[in-house]
This record gives C-alpha cells, structure tokens and sequence, in this order.
C-alpha cells in the first residue's frame, strides 16, 4: 500500500505524519534532525512526501530530502487549509497540520518535480530581492507626492539608497547570468521574443525551471494563465485566471504590455480581439498567455523566436 507523508515545517523543528497508519514524530530543524529524518523516512518507501511552503524555511528540508532520491513536493498552504476545511479539521497544532498534510497528499497526489538547483535557488532570491526593492522604491516615490518638505528630505535619501541597493543586486544577476553559460543561452533564446527583455527572462529562468518541460496547458496552469471556467447548468459566468506563480504571471503581463506595442504578429494578435469586442486587458492577458507558451516551444525545441 501506498505511504503518504506530510511535514508541517516551524523554524526550530519538523512534525511528520505517516499515512495510513498514523505514525508521528517530531525532528528538529537542524542538520541532526534533518539526518535523522531522512534515515528514517528511507527505510520506508512512500509515494510521496508533503512539504508545505513555510516562508522559506521548507526549502533546506526539501532540498536535503530530494538529495537522498526521496519522492519530494513542496505543497500549496492554502490548499492544505481549504482540504482541512473541507474535512472539518478545524483544530489547528504542528502535529494535526502534519496530519492533514499527510492526509491532503494521499488525496491530491500532488505532482513530483524536480527541484531546483542552488545556483537557480540563489538566482530565485536575487530576483526576489530586486522586486522587493523595486516595489519600495514605487511606494516611496508615492508617498513623495503628498508629503511635506520635511518628510520629502527623508524619502528622497530612501530613495537614493534603494537606487544604490538595485544597482548592486542588479549586479549581482548579471554576474550570475554571465557565469553561467546555460543560463546565458536561455536568455537569448527568451530575449528574442518581442516584448521579453533582459529583466523577464531571467524571473523565468529562476522562477519557472519547468520551462520547457510541461505541455502548454501545464505551464499555463504553473503560472496562473490558465483561465477558470465558471458554468453550472445553463449559467455561463466569466472566466477568471489566477493561483500559480504570481510574479511570473506579473512578468509575462508586462513583456505582454510592450509586445502589444510592437509591430508584428503578437501585436496583431491583440488589435484582432479588440477589434472583436474583447477587453483590452483581456486581449492583454490571452497575449502574455499566448507569450509563455511559445516561450515553452523555444525552450523546449532550443531554437529562438521566428514570426512565422
């Protein structure tokens, strides 16, 4: 029989949660506990191990999990939460979420992938970074608008001292990028679709390794393109995307908003919906939909953009 596993990750230990059977235990979130974890999770067999995402401290557990050749996914916590919902699990514990994260994983099965490697894992951070500082940046620059000669002497100085901070973490990509001849190509391959540049290309390249690797649907679907259908007997509502990686969807959004710009096919595509009464905006978002899954074909067939 099948042995589905969950582990609720905390900073200082693991709760882990064997099904069927029920079996529990607690590890602590160290290099001995993740030692002794692995040791005894490789002595019995499981179809899958359920990770929840935990602010980041999952990531050194799955990594070192997948490291030992076990059947690792990193899972959705808001998903874990609607099932235990779903199931009237209400309580809340360390030990009870490991269980319905157990629970959880034998019912969906999520899909097992390969994670990424540190050095994709390091780029991810960076670029994570430099949206973090971009949006600080965005948000002091509104705030400069309606404040007073005082306050506007402080926000200009954050402002040049974030400028500074994005200058050295863009830095740090292009370094990365460049020492990297894999990564070097990919962004040339990306690059050549109109609309991509330097600065989306390389939020793929960190945040969405499965490029490539998954039919159209399925990257869709990763990255929150995938429209949901809405019906119900003879009701037939609007379709709605979202879930799946946001800042990717939020990066192809843009390459989608200067493709449209553009002369040639991609901006075709958009003037012709319009011009058959769609919204622009849902023009817009059926572009960067159509974008990643050409991106998909280039990746996987390694040869760049051509319009034809």
């Amino acid at each position: 029989m099948d042995k589905f596993i969950g582990i609720d990750v905390s900073k200082a230990r693991l709760d882990v949660h064997v099904e069927p059977g029920g079996t529990a235990f607690a590890v602590s979130r160290d290099a001995e506990g993740l030692s002794e974890l692995v040791e005894k999770l490789a002595q019995q067999p499981c179809a899958c191990i359920a990770v929840e995402a935990t602010g980041g401290y999952e990531r050194v557990v799955a990594a070192e999990l997948a490291a030992a050749g076990l059947p690792v996914a990193v899972v959705n916590p808001a998903q874990v939460r609607a099932f235990a919902q779903a199931i009237g699990e209400r309580a809340k514990t360390d030990p009870i979420d490991a269980a319905v994260i157990a629970r959880f994983a034998a019912a969906v099965r999520p899909e097992i992938r390969p994670l990424r490697d540190a050095d994709t894992a390091r780029l991810a951070d960076l670029v994570a970074r430099r949206r973090q500082i971009v949006a600080m940046i965005t948000a002091e620059t509104q705030r400069l608008s309606r404040a007073s000669a005082r306050s506007a002497r402080s926000i200009k100085r954050l402002i040049t001292a974030l400028q500074r901070e994005l200058s050295d973490v863009d830095g740090d990509i292009d370094a990365a990028v460049r020492e990297s001849p894999l990564w070097r190509a990919r962004e040339a391959l990306l690059t050549s679709v109109p609309g991509v540049g330097r600065v989306v290309a390389r939020t793929l390249v960190a945040e969405l390794p499965e490029l490539g690797r998954l039919t159209r649907r399925q990257i869709a679907a990763l990255a929150g393109l995938a429209p949901w259908t809405r019906q119900s007997g003879q009701w037939r509502g609007r379709s709605f995307i979202g879930g799946g990686r946001a800042s990717v969807r939020s990066a192809l959004y843009m390459a989608a908003l200067t493709a449209a710009r553009c002369k040639g096919p991609l901006k075709d595509f958009v003037d012709a919906m319009v011009a058959r009464g769609k919204a622009k905006k849902l023009a817009l978002i059926a572009l960067a939909r159509k974008i990643l899954v050409t991106l998909n074909a280039i990746v996987r067939d390694q040869k760049p953009y051509h319009p034809a």
